[in-house]
């Protein structure tokens, strides 16, 4: 196991007890239970302060209190309570890689915090986040290159705006398997007018998750201030510090060909003695200046900036070379597979971003315009090792038993990429009438990226540069209680091959790629007990497959065809007494076309992408148990293409969730319980079956799990 880095040494449990209960010295004589309710619209939508019932797209928006509920610690556990999201080969103990519409997003452009840019390829911690959103579909007007699934935003949690609030929050975890967490929770306001708030949270995690073998540890540090520094001027600044390692888990596979029954969930397949944890080492954060100006105008100016550095470690298993096996790699059909220590380490990831925004209203005749105008200047840069080890050491079995030596030797080059880019962009939110308006926006992107191979020497680095322009446009106009818009946007993504040995010319960029969605949709305009929405969507982009060579044992990476899903999505809520009820669906229909490198493409379906998706859940709250509800959570993904030619199918699946929740005090101090029992039937399912490296993976379901939490609020 890597050691662990003095920075972290205090966030071990009795450090962190010791700071818990210490801190509730710091609390008001006479307690209150305090609710920090946030009335924001999603931030990711970018048009500012416009409730997302109201925007011309989909939107979701998790709050601290849904994350706390379901016991959220990655963003896949927050992000599945909607149906358009889905996985994609998304491994327990790895960075989440998640689909949104059948798209995978790119971890590398596709995510946001606090609205700015960073590099999801490392393990993010929930524990200081107020609030997870979500943009769904092509984000070409808030991300100069993202994929076309959708644009998530972690936001982070902020000190009290009142003086007299504070927050004194202790949170003890325990499940799924043997974990166990500790995390404190501390917020207020000082100075002579309050003019300081500070938000701080720590947290450790002991890892022994329901998987065998995959023990580790994470720790977090984080702090939040701003300062009021006179009447319409504040300064924000933020940051977070984790480390997070723990031994990695590897896929299942069909076996020749053929797809098995659900396997024991427990088993850590490729675990060997030797096995050593991935490290994921990140510190984040931020500082924002806010100016209010004359006539209503805004100013802000904000930094983000990202230092992530990863130990990349895994006992990985892949298809032998010696198998036949029709339509790609698997397994052999006696459960025999190849055995590789993959190793890349001292992964240095570096994000830097500057933006400045100018919002405000201006009047055109009758018309009123209410303008965003931004400037954003970007650099993300890689710089891995030189060498990275990916070396064979056995030939296993799934029945286990079969252990091989360790293989570390650097065999194999890395490659660094640096991109720099500077975007320019308008929105204008036109109101013709009090309930009609047309939403235009406009992104160019100016952008210049390179990628080298480190070992030996690339003579011929891959080199692009140039410039995009981005538009977008909605219309939206309220009649009879319902919102009722369509809009039409354009995104632009960078196709790369997969930095793997198993890839001709890994790292390297195959080019840019331009999408485009059109979305009609009907939303409640109302906020009462009831709301509910309907969305059809078509979302096109460039095709990127892999096409294996087994004389060689290596694949090659075409961009060639198109990509077009056409979809439908319901949702609602409903509140009606002590029942509350929620649900979301989606119908998806993705097809391939223009392939001229692959022609038997033609027509398919993607890979790994379910045609239906349902979410729900039922709570009730007791009125003779005043502070107790319970509820139910439904999970169901249809049946969804294994392999390319459709002959196998993953068929689809059903889960439910259990919770409790009891809120009461004791001693004044309010707390609440929070008892959990996922995947309720104990149910055997493959969750899900993505294609990496040109290999058929499976990944089966989690068992049932017992998971218990309670928080006390000093």
């Amino acid at each position: 196991m890597a050691n662990h880095s003095p920075f972290f040494k205090a966030t071990r449990i009795s450090a962190a007890v010791a700071i818990c209960i210490a801190s509730s010295a710091w609390a008001q004589q006479n307690p209150t239970e305090i609710t920090i309710t946030d009335k924001l619209p999603a931030r990711v939508s970018g048009f500012g302060d416009v409730p997302a019932q109201e925007l011309p797209f989909s939107t979701t928006t998790i709050t601290n209190a849904t994350l706390q509920d379901i016991g959220a610690r990655r963003v896949s556990d927050a992000l599945h309570l909607d149906a358009s999201v889905s996985d994609s080969y998304n491994s327990p103990a790895y960075w989440d890689i998640l689909s949104v519409r059948g798209f995978t997003l790119d971890n590398r452009y596709n995510y946001r915090r606090e609205g700015m840019p960073i590099n999801a390829e490392t393990m993010i911690p929930m524990d200081n986040k107020e609030r997870i959103e979500l943009l769904k579909g092509t984000s070409g007007i808030q991300a100069g290159t993202s994929s076309p699934g959708g644009l998530v935003n972690y936001v982070v949690k902020r000190a009290p705006s009142q003086a007299e609030q504070t927050i004194r929050n202790i949170t003890l975890s325990y499940g799924q398997g043997d974990n166990r967490s500790v995390a404190a929770d501390l917020g207020g306001r000082f100075g002579n007018v309050a003019e300081f708030g500070y938000r701080f949270n720590v947290a450790h995690e002991d890892l022994n998750p329901y998987i065998r073998n995959t023990q580790g540890h994470r720790d977090l540090v984080a702090l939040a201030m701003d300062w009021r520094l006179k009447p319409g001027t504040v300064i924000d600044v933020e940051f977070e510090q984790s480390h997070r390692e723990q031994i990695g888990i590897n896929g299942y596979s069909l076996l020749g060909g053929v797809l098995p029954a659900p396997v024991d969930p427990r088993i850590n397949l490729t675990r060997q003695p030797w096995s050593q944890p991935g490290v994921f080492d990140a510190m984040t954060g931020s500082v924002r200046v806010r100016q209010e100006l004359d006539a209503g105008w805004r100013w802000t100016t904000q930094y983000g900036a990202q230092r992530l550095k990863t130990d990349d470690r895994l006992t990985f298993g892949f298809g032998p070379n010696t198998a036949n096996i029709p339509n790609g790699l698997s397994y052999n059909n006696n459960g025999d597979y190849d055995l590789y220590d993959y190793r890349s380490e001292n992964e240095r990831r570096l994000v830097d971003a500057l933006q400045t925004e100018l919002v405000g209203q201006i009047n055109t005749g009758d018309l009123v315009h209410d303008l965003i105008l931004s400037v954003q200047r970007q650099r993300q840069l890689d710089r891995l090792s030189p060498m990275q080890a990916y070396n064979w050491v056995a030939t296993a079995n799934v029945s286990g038993g079969v252990y091989g030596m360790e293989d570390s030797h650097l065999a194999y080059s890395n490659t660094n990429r640096s991109e720099y880019s500077t975007e320019f962009s308008i929105k204008d939110k036109i109101q013709f009438t009090k309930d009609t308006n047309l939403w235009l926006g406009l992104r160019r992107v100016e952008y210049n990226r390179s990628s080298v191979q480190n070992e030996p020497a690339d003579t011929n680095p891959v080199h692009y540069s140039g410039h995009m322009n981005l538009p977008w446009i909605g219309l939206s106009t309220k009649l009879a209680g319902l919102n009722i818009y369509g809009s039409h946007g354009h995104g632009i993504e960078q196709l790369i091959v997969p930095n793997s040995a198993t890839f001709n010319g890994p790292g390297q960029q195959l080019g840019i790629g331009r999408s485009r969605q059109t979305e009609l949709g009907v939303k409640s305009a109302s906020s009462s007990a009831s709301q509910w929405h309907a969305t059809l969507f078509q979302v096109e982009r460039p095709l990127t497959y892999d096409v294996y060579d087994p004389s060689n044992f290596v694949s090659t990476r075409y961009l060639d065809g198109k990509q077009t899903h056409k979809g439908i999505e319901l949702g609602a809520n409903w509140t009606d007494r002590q029942w509350k009820f929620g649900s979301t669906a989606q119908w998806l229909h993705a097809e391939i076309s223009d392939v001229t490198q692959n022609p038997a493409l033609v027509g398919t379906t993607p890979l790994n992408v379910p045609k239906f998706v349902v979410r729900g859940l039922a709570e009730y709250r007791y009125a003779s148990v005043p502070g107790l509800r319970t509820g139910l959570r439904l999970s169901h993904e249809g049946e969804r293409r294994v392999t390319e030619d459709g002959a196998i199918q993953l068929p689809a699946w059903t889960t439910l969730d259990a919770t409790a929740h009891y809120d009461t005090k004791f001693n004044n101090v309010a707390s609440s319980w929070t008892l959990g029992i996922d995947n309720l039937a104990d149910k055997r399912y493959w969750r899900e079956s993505p294609k990496q490296f040109g290999h058929y993976y499976l990944y089966p379901g989690a068992p049932r799990t017992l998971r218990a939490t309670v928080q006390f609020r000093m």
